[in-house]
């Protein structure tokens, strides 16, 4: 059971001490307040937990506490108003691993961060002056005492393991050369630092780029923009939006910023008017969000208004709440005007406001939500966790366009811990979607309860790191690898032809013993990381897949029957699907094969203004155009082997054919 909730700010006296210069000499402390004068110790951290790399940090200030029992502490220097940063470790002095640390959580660039402390043991606490050397106060406050319940059967592991060559603030676990591995990606305004993953470890791989603009001071998402098959990224700053474009061997970026002020908050990637090329999206802090419209090259458009009006725009994803197959948009809302926004897409490139009738739009304080199938019954549920509120909801999505508030009896009810990081993924490979934010890993019993687990590391990029196909978090230069279980699991790897490139925006069903399983593919969730890509689904102890379905944004259904578990199943869309596929013996021809320039093709079919695309042996679209009198352009490819798929009626026809 819990004790009663010890606040040990309120009736503190400030504490005036001054820490010590280095680790060894690091000054004991305890709960309240305190205040440093200045950051100018000797010895700086260079094991870093928290973002933003070493870059012009010179000092720092050390102290260290140990707490006589389990229990949720918050660290903040939110009252200063100072722009800080910090590390908390466990170990001794020469040996530390990171536990937690922040860096611009708190408003005006302040620092705060909650977690789990176990009793007796000692943490070593260290500010540094990667932006500021003034002094400022800080506070440690004990939260609540916990005596925690029974773990449940799959409470997971982490093992720390301090990553060799981040450069800049580590912000996505996600692929970026097309091979399905997540790789770890830190950048700054002049780089971006991509420690490639290969077998047994990662490679790094360093690109210096023009200056951004508008670094990612916020938030980074990713996606292929203009169908290279390399990810370009999305930085949200505090004034701006830029784009770093990859170009076409993924060895280099351009940089494109937009001249409009955004106060740019969490950022995504996704089709918003569904003609088969990503576009972007930003949360605008302090006015209507913004969106840039993809021409189908890459370029860009800049639009507003048609995502809300009003300020306090934090945490924005795109899901598919009413199981329609287009994306809607959820923002969750703080400050000003802290009113939830959830736009229902009507399907013709409108979006309609849905949050006053389905129970949004309340004054819930969030900076991000985690959308889900939590009961696995096909419908998408959410919990928005509490930033400042001191309450989370639960909301249960009854899959006819309503939701029923499920917070008491959830867990989410009595747990205090808060956070700006929401985000949700099935950690155990259980086959059931857990939650993460809140200093805790709120493992899901099924029914739409959950039990907290305080001691795994806190909220970062998610991704497999290590292609075992248990999910890890990423923590500055710090991966915290996910030890795993007996349980099984598959990974989708979905490649778009008709639909854009990741895929973005597709539903997968898994279908086992277990009953049904959904994942969506999303650019950009939670407030501030890009995690995977990768569709990943615990299977439990079922040893036999009976179907996988995808259903993808164009509005194609592939329909795979049976997949090999404990691995990766990569599918390019049309390759599966249930309609037409024509080859040479039947009403369909493609001449010359091999072609030098220009593919003609022949068919009883009507295939004139067909959209036709090409993809290479890996599944990369290499070509996308419409069928003219019958032709295709193929001059531009590489000698050879390649899939043509043609889009008509409802229909996919498929043939291959080679290249000189």
């Amino acid at each position: 059971m819990k004790q009663p909730i010890l606040i040990l700010i309120a009736c503190t006296a400030m504490l005036s001490s001054r820490a010590q210069n280095t680790c060894l000499t690091a000054l004991t402390i305890g709960p309240g307040s305190h205040t440093v004068d200045a950051v100018n110790g000797i010895e700086i951290p260079t094991l870093l937990c928290a973002d933003n790399g070493l870059a012009n940090t010179s000092a720092a200030e050390w102290y260290k506490f140990t707490l006589a029992e389990d229990t949720i502490i918050t660290i903040t220097t939110v009252a200063s108003g100072v722009d800080t940063r910090f590390h908390v470790y466990t170990g001794l002095c020469g040996s530390l691993a990171c536990h937690a640390g922040d860096d611009d959580s708190g408003p005006n660039f302040t620092s705060i961060a909650t977690f789990a402390v176990t009793g007796g043991v000692t943490y070593t606490l260290a500010f540094d002056n990667r932006w500021s050397s003034n002094g400022f106060t800080f506070e440690i406050i004990e939260d609540e005492i916990i005596i925690p319940p029974p773990p449940p059967v799959a409470v997971m592991v982490f093992t720390p393991l301090t990553l060799i060559g981040v450069a800049g603030s580590t912000y996505g676990a996600v692929d970026m050369n097309g091979d399905h591995l997540d790789d770890v990606v830190s950048v700054d305004a002049t780089n971006v630092n991509v420690l490639r993953q290969v077998v047994g470890g990662f490679m790094p791989h360093n690109y210096t780029t023009s200056a951004a603009d508008f670094p990612a001071s916020w938030s980074m998402s990713a996606g292929d923009l203009d169908n290279n098959g390399y990810n370009d990224l999305q930085y949200g700053a505090g004034s701006g939006v830029t784009y770093m474009m990859a170009n076409s061997n993924g060895t280099g970026f351009t940089e494109v910023s937009f001249p409009q002020y955004v106060f740019s908050q969490r950022g995504n990637m996704v089709d918003i008017n569904n003609d088969g090329n990503l576009d972007g999206f930003m949360c605008h802090d302090v006015d209507s969000n913004v969106y840039h419209i993809n021409d189908g090259t890459g370029n860009l458009m800049y639009g507003s208004g048609m995502f809300g009006t009003t300020g306090g725009n934090y945490g924005s994803v795109f899901i598919d709440y009413d199981s329609d197959g287009d994306v809607d948009c959820f923002v969750a809302k703080c400050g000003g005007d802290p009113v939830d926004i959830l736009m229902r897409n009507n399907g013709d490139g409108t979006f309609t406001s849905m949050a006053a009738i389905l129970g949004f739009a309340d004054n819930h304080q969030s900076w991000s939500s985690a959308w889900g199938d939590y009961d696995n019954d096909g419908h998408m549920d959410v919990l928005v966790g509490s930033s400042s509120s001191n309450y989370h909801k639960l909301m249960h999505n009854n899959g006819n366009g309503t939701f029923t508030n499920v917070t008491t009896g959830s867990g989410f009810d009595t747990f205090p811990g808060q956070s700006i990081e929401w985000n949700c993924r099935d950690f155990n490979n259980d086959g059931w979607i857990d939650i993460i934010g809140g200093g805790a890993i709120h493992y899901n019993q099924g029914d739409m309860t959950f039990i907290s687990d305080v001691t795994p590391p806190g909220n970062g990029p998610i991704g497999d790191l290590n292609n075992d196909g248990f999910l890890d978090l990423l923590s500055g230069n710090v991966v915290h690898l996910n030890n795993g279980n007996d349980n099984n699991w598959l990974v989708v790897a979905a490649i778009g032809t008709l639909s854009n490139q990741n895929g973005i925006g597709a539903r997968i069903r898994v279908t086992s013993a277990l009953g049904s399983q959904i994942r969506e593919i999303r650019s950009g969730d939670g407030f501030r990381y890009m995690s995977s890509l990768n569709a990943h689904f615990g299977l439990g102890t079922d040893t036999e897949i009976e179907e996988v379905e995808i259903h993808w944004p164009s509005g194609m259904v592939d329909v795979i029957p049976g997949a090999a578990i404990n691995g990766t199943l990569t599918v390019i869309e049309g390759t599966f699907t249930s309609v037409s596929e024509i080859n040479t013996t039947n009403s369909v021809t493609v001449f010359p094969n091999p072609v030098i320039d220009v593919l003609t093709i022949s068919s009883a079919t009507e295939l004139r203004n067909s959209a036709v695309v090409i993809t290479d042996v890996t599944g990369k679209r290499v070509v996308q155009d419409v069928l003219r009198n019958g032709q295709v352009n193929v001059s531009g490819l590489s000698s050879g082997v390649y899939m043509l798929s043609i889009f008509a009626d409802g229909q996919v026809m498929q043939h291959r054919f080679s290249k000189q």
